[in-house]
């Protein structure tokens, strides 16, 4: 096996066993100045020069600067003459050049024997064959055009656009607390950032600090108020648009010019000052959406001429459809419009899982909170625990018993609003969320049961969107109080509103499928429910509308769901979560508000609005906001 001197890349080609080699030798000689090289140790390199000429360091910084030149490996170099005067060793080297890639070069390194001892004579052949005393070495690099997300019809989601950037030239600033209350009243800014950016830029006073891109109908709402504000300076710039702003915000993500952080996680085919994906879609999907870039390594010669030395193909960027329908993710903006609470909104489809619409507010938040918050889903679980019940035997008009309060592992559990609603049917405590009735009907399954009913909704199950998702968790319960809160989604069940959606959906079609966000991805995990619980269900789903909890939405024909007010956090009385998850014409979907109180009246009127918007498209107006 060869030899391979730098163990930064992968290992160098296999070779022929490695001959014995002589110490102090041309080989051994050659092997240790291209161990320096590839150390980037130049002063080790000259030590072993003949004649080394003056500006040896310098031309081989030059190099470096010139190409890009981050790392470089060589082969065990090999002997092909030796009259014992001269000698003549040659060597392959493989340079990484930043953003373009490796360059493999093949070259010779000369010596000569003086006084019994051998020396190198180095000239710029050294770096490449063709390079002659007095040449430079150079590079072109260029990306192909970026490709588009696409919706599930295949139409783009983002177009090539232009946003404002709003910033300010410290040098002009005559009020800096002026300029960082205008910013923060009119765009939300951070003031703290604008101080402190005016602070660290106060060197520089006439370089422009940017704080945040608009679109072109923003900025003609603001720019009334900044213009006159000694020190604001706007500039246009190349961007990727969605629809409107706001519009799947943080399922798409936006473009900008590359972080450290996205250098590191790229690799060494990018370098600063490219534009990348930086969150979203747009970062997921960044290697297909960008391609690759190309370039030439050029040798100008002293004279004038220049050659290439080598070209770098590059690849355009490929379109990434995604599962997302636009008429479905307006309507979920729409629904989501004036919302100043943190909330979520999901659609799916019922048969596949495809991922229809995502919204996460607030759009300023990074955290997209409908594919990555995992929250109790409190009584939206009633769903998994009837679908439990309804496989152990039991009917919609099975006799059900909600009294006020239930005891179990010495834990008291109490119905939201202490509600009674004596004996009954399973039918109603599902549409009016009787929690004490679910407590006492799961204590009769089998201590297993509802654990494998979850499982059968998902719960537990790994799967790959597209973009981050944790799923849902179900640990088993440790003891009768947790095995109770289980059964009405608390205690530690958890999960996002994706998945939630997914719970919903496949309670109408029978099969839960694994959501995914992505056209052209495999389908992910499934799992089929019990026999014969799919129609009960969905009659269940049906009574929370039409004379449940969710009955303000009963105008709505067709509509199946089921609230959730979830508990969380230590206070007395405890806050609670909104939910709703429901099924209409084909889309699950799940509605959540965070912290925001009592399901049926929070998140029912929202989940109203996203189908009234679905059903006519037309009078949908979708939000402004922030890119």
């Amino acid at each position: 096996m060869g030899l391979c001197l730098l163990l930064l890349l992968p290992a160098c080609t296999p070779r022929a066993a490695r001959p014995v080699v002589a110490p102090g030798g041309p080989e051994d000689l050659a092997s240790q100045f291209l161990d320096a090289w590839a150390r980037n140790d130049v002063a080790a390199q000259r030590k072993g020069l003949l004649d080394a000429p003056p500006d040896f360091d310098a031309q081989h910084a030059r190099w470096r600067q010139d190409l890009g030149v981050v790392a470089s490996r060589f082969e065990q170099p090999s002997l092909e003459s030796d009259d014992g005067v001269t000698a003549v060793v040659r060597f392959r080297g493989v340079h990484t050049l930043r953003g373009l890639g490796d360059w493999e070069v093949e070259s010779r390194l000369r010596f000569e024997r003086r006084n019994s001892r051998w020396g190198l004579r180095w000239t710029p052949e050294v770096l490449h064959p063709a390079a002659r005393p007095g040449d430079r070495f150079g590079r072109t690099r260029s990306w192909g055009p970026r490709g588009a997300l696409l919706d599930a019809d295949g139409d783009p989601l983002t177009v090539p656009g232009e946003v404002i950037r709003i910033g300010v030239m410290p040098g002009r600033v005559k009020d800096r607390a002026a300029v960082a209350s205008v910013l923060q009243a009119q765009l939300g800014v951070d003031p703290s950032r604008v101080l402190s950016a005016l602070n660290a830029a106060s060197a520089q006073p006439e370089q422009f600090v940017a704080f945040i891109d608009v679109r072109p109908e923003r900025y003609q709402q603001v720019r009334a108020v900044l213009a006159p504000v000694p020190g604001i300076f706007f500039r246009k710039k190349a961007a990727r648009l969605s629809p409107a702003e706001g519009f799947a915000a943080h399922t798409l993500g936006r473009v900008g010019d590359a972080t450290a952080e996205a250098l590191q996680l790229l690799g060494p085919l990018y370098q600063a000052g490219d534009v990348v994906g930086l969150s979203g879609l747009e970062r997921a999907q960044e290697r297909a959406l960008a391609g690759r870039p190309s370039g030439e390594v050029r040798l100008s010669h002293r004279s004038g001429d220049s050659e290439v030395l080598h070209r770098f193909d590059g690849e355009p960027g490929r379109d990434v459809r995604t599962t997302l329908r636009m008429d479905v993710q307006a309507a979920a903006e729409a629904a989501l419009m004036d919302v100043t609470w943190p909330a979520a909104l999901v659609a799916v489809d019922t048969s596949t899982g495809e991922v229809l619409a995502v919204a996460s507010r607030p759009l300023g938040e990074a955290l997209h909170r409908a594919l990555t918050g995992r929250y109790p889903p409190g009584s939206t679980f009633k769903i998994v625990t009837a679908e439990a019940l309804l496989a152990s035997g039991l009917k919609p008009d099975s006799r059900a018993d909600c009294p006020v309060e239930v005891t179990a592992g010495r834990k008291r559990f109490r119905n939201f609003e202490s509600e009674v609603l004596g004996t009954t049917t399973l039918r109603r405590v599902f549409a009016l969320s009787c929690n004490t009735a679910f407590i006492q009907l799961e204590a009769k399954l089998d201590r297993r049961a509802l654990e494998d009913a979850a499982r059968r909704f998902g719960f537990g199950v790994g799967y790959d969107v597209g973009l981050p998702s944790p799923g849902a968790t179900f640990p088993e319960p440790r003891d009768d109080a947790e095995h109770a809160a289980a059964a009405m989604g608390q205690g530690r069940v958890l999960a996002t509103p994706l998945h939630m959606a997914t719970v919903a959906a496949a309670a109408d079609s029978g099969v839960w499928h694994a959501p995914r966000l992505l056209a052209d991805a495999p389908p992910g995990p499934e799992a089929r429910l019990s026999p014969g619980t799919p129609k009960a269900l969905r009659e269940l789903m049906r009574a929370v509308v039409t004379e449940g909890t969710a009955k303000s939405a009963a105008s709505l024909s067709g509509l199946m769901g089921k609230t959730g007010t979830a508990e969380f956090g230590t206070a007395v009385p405890p806050q609670t979560h909104a939910w709703f998850v429901g099924v209409r014409g084909g889309i699950g979907f799940a509605v959540f508000v965070e912290g925001g109180g009592v399901g049926g009246r929070v998140a029912v009127p929202l989940a109203a609005r996203f189908l009234q918007a679905l059903d006519a498209p037309d009078a949908i107006a979708l939000p402004p906001g922030r890119l």
